[in-house]
């Protein structure tokens, strides 16, 4: 099972609105799909140096510092956005360079930080929910859902490789879509967006994922007239949900 990590970008406009980015047709993990930035944790998240680089190190408990790193650089890289840093500007179109190099092994997040004088603040990311892929599914992940405001001065932009385009919704209206079939939205992120639209602000979604009790959400499979569901527990916090499983 892989660790993976993804980020839950909010902002209030009109409504409470979430940057969703659509994954390449050409990608074999969600491709088409419209999800979080986010990917898989990798070794260099856990770099030792981090500990210098980063807000809140001590803070932190150890087994969530990689994923909040990780999804920290999964942003960047994905639509050029730098969250949790203040005073950080950049035009995404300026590092694209920068994000492709990243995204082959050739370049590191952590040097340029390092280089730019920039600190992310690890304190600022809430974790919203933690969820495990049933064993059925071939491959599994453990990842943590991550949420943290905005940076208002920053814009969106697809690294055109593993991301196409961005956009900001409201969680309400990414569901309505979704159930059109007019957006594809998997399961765990169409969930997460559930409890992300009973919200009316950034500041209340926050106090939700504090008093929700820490839990990883792992689906149950049952087989009903020959078909398999997923279902999740009463105790997971997202209410009554039985749905087909699809892979």
């Amino acid at each position: 099972m892989r660790t993976a990590s993804t980020m839950m970008l909010v902002r209030e406009a009109s409504a409470v609105e979430v940057l969703m980015v659509k994954r390449n047709h050409a990608i074999d993990h969600f491709s088409g799909a419209m999800v979080f930035p986010g990917g898989k944790v990798e070794p260099s998240d856990a770099d030792p140096a981090w500990a210098g680089q980063v807000q809140g190190w001590d803070d932190i408990p150890e087994a969530e510092r990689s994923p909040r790193i990780s999804a920290i650089r999964e942003t960047f890289e994905e639509c050029g956005i730098l969250p949790a840093v203040h005073g950080y500007a950049a035009d995404p179109g300026g590092t694209m360079a920068l994000r492709s190099a990243m995204d082959r092994g050739e370049a590191s997040f952590l040097a340029y930080l390092q280089a730019q004088g920039l600190q992310p603040d690890l304190r600022a990311l809430t974790l919203f929910a933690r969820w495990r892929t049933p064993p059925v599914v071939p491959k599994r992940f453990d990842t943590y859902f991550y949420l943290v405001e905005a940076p208002a001065e920053q814009v969106a932009q697809a690294d055109g490789r593993e991301t196409v385009s961005a956009e900001w919704i409201a969680a309400g209206t990414a569901l309505d879509l979704a159930a059109r079939g007019e957006r594809t939205i998997v399961f765990p992120t169409r969930m997460n967006l559930s409890l992300l639209a009973r919200s009316a602000s950034l500041a209340d979604a926050v106090r939700a994922a504090a008093l929700r009790p820490a839990r990883v959400v792992e689906p149950m499979v049952e087989l009903q007239g020959g078909q398999r569901f997923l279902r999740l527990q009463d105790a997971d916090g997202y209410g009554p949900v039985l749905e087909p499983l699809r892979f």
